[in-house]
């Protein structure tokens, strides 16, 4: 079958693998319909790492798909061939404390679709993977909406790490998918205000079309500025979703006293700093959001009940053979760029 192999920094060749066999009676063999360029692919295509987890070239990448079931193991019963499903991408060891603790999501033998070491990703035609990681949609679940279930639900894993937000100020730093999967979230969950920014203007243009009550651009304005005179007290929570030291700056200072800062983006560079004596006085939080514990289904019923639709997410598809176009043109913002599908 075909996959497309990183072979090394922005590097894709499109190459024939082994059939995936499915062996263990708990798993099934899927076949994958689409895929979503994620920021982390493209920290593995444009540097070859995150943190300590180095790609080996070549390496196969990307884990938000959706797939149709053809096969399952004598074990299954939560899905059958034919199933259209949602993956989550995470398969965790459910024995470890982190495990038994209700934190799968920091599983301490945990194993990632296309992460180094772990497991080979989902951009090839076919993958086997546990049941348990497949859940149904139907047919009111476009593919698209299926793929950004992976998305959303960390979205919504980290909106729910606020709480209820009905009556609370919400600041969102970054209007790439995953900034626009926490603003989605965060609308849906009431908050009073949302407040969101970007670099480039089509995506704060789009986080207003989202729900956004205010969008800026940080090149245009000074954004905390601008937020003091119309949240002199400060915001209660800021989601930093671009992972970039401006940023992380920006939000200590538009956080009133007490208030938390949710760490959603990646970060290109090893290490990152804060102005202490701000972060001090003010006793701001700080919540790193890891992966979307427990909340695939949650984020499945929340599209399929037309509660929230991130579909507008999507700006451009592209085939397999296309691969390399597709990362070329999430990596350099290319088009007016949000999120890139690739059809298998």
């Amino acid at each position: 079958m075909k996959a497309a192999f990183l072979t090394g920094i922005r590097e894709v060749e499109i190459r024939e693998m082994p059939e995936p066999q499915l062996v263990r009676p708990s798993d099934v063999l899927l076949e994958i319909e689409l895929v979503g360029v994620c920021g982390s692919d493209m920290h593995y295509y444009r540097t070859g790492r995150i943190g300590r987890q180095v790609v080996q070239f070549p390496w196969v990448v990307g884990h938000e798909c959706a797939a149709t079931v053809l096969a399952a193991g004598g074990e299954v019963t939560n899905v059958k061939v034919g199933d259209r499903v949602a993956l989550d991408p995470l398969i965790a060891c459910g024995r470890c404390d982190q495990c038994l603790g209700g934190r799968a999501h920091t599983c301490r033998n945990q194993r990632f679709l296309g992460c180094p070491g772990e497991l080979p990703g989902c951009l090839a035609q076919r993958l086997v993977m546990p049941a348990r990681c497949c859940f149904p949609v139907g047919p009111e679940v476009t593919d698209e909406q299926a793929v950004l279930v992976e998305p959303f639900s960390i979205g919504l894993y980290a909106q729910r790490l606020a709480g209820d937000l009905d009556g609370y100020t919400v600041g969102i730093l970054g209007s790439g998918p995953i900034g626009l999967c926490v603003l989605a979230a965060a609308r849906a969950a009431g908050a009073k205000k949302i407040y969101s920014t970007d670099i480039r203007d089509y995506r704060a243009n789009l986080a207003a079309r989202f729900g956004a009550d205010w969008t800026g651009n940080p090149q245009r304005e000074d954004i905390v500025e601008a937020l003091a005179g119309l949240e002199p007290l400060g915001l209660d929570f800021v989601y930093e979703c671009a992972g970039e030291q401006e940023t992380l700056d920006e939000a200590v200072r538009l956080l009133k006293p007490g208030g938390v800062l949710f760490l959603v983006g990646i970060p290109e560079l090893d290490r990152v700093s804060f102005t202490m004596d701000l972060l001090r006085r003010k006793e701001i939080r700080i919540a790193n959001v890891r992966r979307q514990n427990r909340c695939v289904e949650p984020a499945i019923r929340m599209l399929a009940g037309r509660r929230v639709d991130p579909g507008g997410l999507v700006t451009h598809t592209f085939s397999l053979d296309e691969t390399k176009q597709a990362f070329d043109t999430v990596a350099d913002y290319r088009d007016g760029v949000v999120k890139a599908m690739i059809r298998i």
